[in-house]
């Protein structure tokens, strides 16, 4: 017979196995979706490699060496390994896929330039893929001037367009999708970077804009947490507010939208001013659009959040 202590042992081997197993999975879920918290690296050096890019580089961070993928942002390719993309690029910026791998060499130079002196890094350790045998991870690069990507945008060397994430001190990315919206359609109303190329003017430096984001340093090196100072990010700007003859506000009266002519206006190259002159679609619903492209045809317009089919109805007929 078999005795009720054998039968209890056996019990107790089965449920520490199960327990081995259940929590395996959780560490290696934990692993596969990042860490929860920022972790911020300070004091980082760009690694010199043939594989870095405008937005994807080696760093090395005390004894360690990462290859980092910046959130929100892309710059075109530098060289025609990845055809399908650099064709999106190039549909993107309105250029010719040579001139795009243009674009994508400057934004190298560009990014080389302001990684040269010591940077911080702040990252959630979250797969960003790629080729190497090093894992790419996703990150936010502050630089003395401020946030790379920011830079890259103001600059024309990439467009608002990428993997999306809060940044740190922020509850969610539409201001900073805003506000990088904002610097992508100052770079195009000057004609520099991918949206100057076609007249010479890729390497022409950005005007006077306001401040570049800034997330605070004072974190310890490859410590969890989260930055004691804010980002500076600011939203799109408002239109006036219109006037009564007598001076005083006048909320009833707004500015009407211009008369735009049907079947005009491209999906995927459309500045968010031309899109706020659609019916239905105000700054926040062209922040949404421009953030989802490249589109297929305007007839995904429909899986952008907040376009049901009424909106639809209302703003299709505009776009080609």
């Amino acid at each position: 017979m078999i005795s009720r202590d054998w039968v209890c042992l056996q019990f107790v081997r089965i449920a520490l196995i199960g327990a081995a197993v259940s929590w395996t999975a959780v560490a290696d879920l934990g692993a596969r979706d990042g860490c929860k918290d920022w972790t911020v690296l300070e004091n980082c050096r760009l690694i010199v490699n043939s594989a870095n890019d405008g937005d994807s580089f080696h760093v090395s961070a005390g004894t360690n060496e990462y290859i980092f993928r910046l959130y929100l942002v892309d710059a075109p390719e530098t060289d025609e390994m990845t055809p399908g993309r650099l064709v999106a690029q190039a549909k993107y910026f309105g250029i010719t896929e040579p001139q795009a791998i243009e674009v994508g060499r400057a934004a190298k130079e560009f990014t080389r330039e302001k990684l040269s002196a010591p940077f911080t890094v702040f990252t959630r350790m979250s797969d960003a893929m790629g080729q190497s045998r090093l894992e790419r991870f996703y990150a936010f690069v502050q630089t003395k001037e401020g946030d790379l990507g920011e830079q890259l945008v103001r600059n024309g060397l990439a467009r608002n367009y990428g993997f999306k994430a809060v940044p740190p001190g922020l509850r969610n990315s539409r201001a900073e999708m805003e506000k990088l919206q904002q610097l992508e359609n100052q770079a195009r109303q000057e004609k520099i970077g991918g949206w100057g190329v076609n007249i010479g003017r890729l390497n022409a430096p950005a005007g006077v804009s306001g401040p570049f984001s800034h997330f605070g340093s004072n974190q310890k090196p490859q410590g969890l947490g989260r930055p004691a100072a804010s980002p500076s990010f600011s939203s799109t700007p408002r239109p006036p507010t219109q006037t009564a003859p007598g001076g005083t506000p006048n909320p009833k009266k707004s500015r009407p939208k211009a008369d735009t002519p049907l079947g005009k206006i491209n999906i995927n190259s459309a500045t968010e001013k031309e899109l706020t002159t659609v019916p239905g679609i105000g700054h926040v619903m062209a922040t949404r659009i421009i953030a989802a492209r490249p589109f297929r045809s305007a007839d995904d317009l429909r899986r952008v959040s907040g376009i049901g089919d009424k909106k639809y109805a209302q703003a299709r007929p505009y776009f080609q």
